[in-house]
Formats: C-alpha cells, structure tokens, sequence
C-alpha cells in the first residue's frame, strides 16, 4: 500500500522504516529535507496515486490543525487523512469536519510504543468510520506487535474514541509510574536494603507488577545506578491534565492521576509556595518554629537530599523591584519550563 507520512522526526522516521520494511511505499515529508522524499506538501501529494492516504505525524495542536488544513486544499475528494499525533479529542471533530466538507475521510488514531516501536510494533487506537479504518488497515497491520490484532489493535469508535483512549492510556500511565517511583524511593531509603536495582529486577518475572514499564525502571537503574544525578524536574505533555479533566467531567475519581500529575508540577519548583503557606499557617495557629531558607532541614527520606539554600534568587521569586529574593511567604512559582496543554507528539518526540 502507498501511504504519504507527515512528520519524520523520532517516531515518525521510525514508523516509515517500519512500513517499508512490511513492503509499502511511503513518501514522507518533513521540513528537514536531511530526511525528507518530499520538497513540500504539495510535492508528497503529487508523488501519491489517488485516492491518497496521508498519515500526519506532527506536534499537536496548531501544527496539527494547521497541516490538516493544509492537506485540505491539497487533497481531493475520496482522499484519507489519519493524525497519528497526541492531539486532544476535542480537535479531531474539527478536523473531521472541516475534511468532510471536502469529501476527503478522517481517522484519528492514538500511537503507543515510543522510540520502541520499531523493533517492538505499535500500540494503536483508531476513531472513525468502519470503512475507512477498513481501507487503512494494511499499515495499522504493518505498524501493530505481532501476533493477534485484537492484542495490538482496537477500532475504539467514532471520530475522536482513538485519541480519547490514548488519553486515558497516558493518565494511566502516570499513575503507574509514580507508583514505581515512590517504591523505589522506599528501597533507597531502607538501610537493611543493598541491592534495590536487584529488588526491581527480581519483580521482572512472575509477580503481579510486571511490565514493561517495570523491565524500562530496571534498565535505567542498569545504566544510571540508584539514579545518581538525574534531575527531579519532569514536565507533562498535556495528556494527564486533559484526562484529569475528563474525570471531573464525567464525575470519575482519578485520585490516583491527580496525585501523580500534581508531583511533576512539584518537581519544577525549587521552593514550594503552598509549602510556605502551610509552614506560615502553623506558626500562626500553632506557635511551631516557622523554618527560614538557610536553616536547618526537618526529617527527609534517607534517599533524598535536602533542598538547600544556595543565596541565588528562585525562579518566580518577587520582590517589589522585581528582581527574586528568598523569604518565606514570598516565593516562586512554577514557572521554569512549565509545559503547556499542547503536548508534543512523535514530530519531535515520544507519543507513549
């Protein structure tokens, strides 16, 4: 099957050689030209036979809108888009709509599998009419893990069910991670302890919390022992926020997510305004000390090191001239790299 694929960046140059390798024709496009078979848009739609099918593999959001809207003049009736990106559900009934006017098909399609994928297959979650998931199924067959379709494969429902099931993979996601996480914290933190990279390992096979995402845990502890210099900072590329809110929507406890999703924003800041509050309301109510940067720390895990007070101005720390000072009650935000609620896509990045 000939396919046109926007977007070559970690995932997408991976999915292509993936493809070809199954045997199909793909002509890609991307704004390397290092990478790309194509000069242009135009160009990839003039190299494909009709009726076409163009897979566009970009950031979300307005890349994305905006290379749909794009592929709309370019394409012709009869024609198929599939946005294998991280775009929010909402944004495939736009798209949807906007093609249908033109006679041109739209399926969404939510890709797991990271930079993986290419040795391992896809995970895939498609939204869309029967018949042109139907049409299309030769590259999700080619794109899938071996073995049943079933296991590798779900047309979720219509327009827009793909993406929302990536979403909800993702929030899941989270949480299982930060689980692994606060365990491994526990390990280090034990002193009868010796061998916590030997704890996650041992878990690998015939226990109830084996996973892939378990087996990567052990491979970071193989490379990076007890993590020794990996900063805390972890940002979010939306899909956690966007299900989190869902959740509220439609009246779902995510107690989990939220827990999870509320520790990476923690993890950007150096100093905790909430925490201020908390330590100021105590002394207040309490008369208990009331701790200033510099002093002495209170009881840390064992594992983790104490935030220290190094003189330097934090990131989103005021004073009336502007310029950052470290006093409690008046301390930074978040506001160093927070991501915002279009996350990035296998374009440039990761998808799983």
């Amino acid at each position: 099957m000939q396919l046109g694929l926007i977007g070559l960046g970690k995932m997408g140059g991976n999915m292509r050689e993936r493809l070809r390798g199954a045997g199909h024709e793909v002509v890609g496009y991307d704004r390397n030209p290092e990478v790309s078979d194509a000069t242009s848009l135009q160009d990839m739609v003039e190299k494909l036979e009709a009726p076409r099918t163009v897979w566009v593999m970009v950031p979300a959001g307005d890349p994305t809108r905006e290379t749909v809207a794009q592929l709309g003049d370019l394409l012709t009736e009869g024609d198929l888009v599939i946005d294998g990106g991280n775009s929010r559900f909402t944004d495939d009934f736009a798209n949807a709509e906007l093609l249908q006017g033109k006679g041109i098909g739209y399926v969404d399609c939510g890709v797991s599998g990271g930079i993986w994928g290419l040795e391992n297959g896809y995970g895939l979650m498609c939204g869309g009419d029967r018949e042109l998931v139907e049409r299309a199924m030769p590259i999700f067959d080619a794109l899938r893990p071996e073995g049943p379709r079933e296991e590798g494969f779900v047309h979720a429902g219509e327009v827009g069910a793909g993406h929302y099931a990536k979403m909800v993979h993702n929030g899941i996601e989270y949480g299982l991670m930060h689980a692994y996480a606060e365990g491994f914290e526990l390990l280090e933190a034990k002193d009868i302890v010796k061998d916590v990279q030997g704890c996650f390992k041992a878990w690998t096979r015939g226990t109830v919390v084996r996973s892939w995402l378990l087996d990567l845990m052990v491979k970071a502890l193989e490379e990076t022992p007890d993590l020794k210099g990996v900063s805390e900072y972890t940002t979010d590329s939306g899909e956690g926020r966007w299900t989190l809110e869902e959740g509220i929507a439609n009246a779902v406890p995510m107690p989990v997510l939220a827990a999870s999703l509320f520790a990476r924003f923690s993890s950007r800041q150096e100093n905790s305004p909430t925490m201020q509050a908390v330590s100021a309301l105590r002394g207040q109510f309490g008369g208990h000390a009331v701790r200033m940067l510099g002093d002495e720390h209170a009881e840390v895990s064992p594992a983790a090191e104490p935030k220290k007070d190094e003189g330097a101005p934090r990131p989103g720390a005021r004073d009336d001239s502007g310029a950052g000072k470290d006093v409690a009650g008046a301390g930074p935000s978040s506001g160093t790299g927070e991501v915002g609620g279009d996350g990035p896509t296998s374009g440039t990045g990761s998808t799983h």
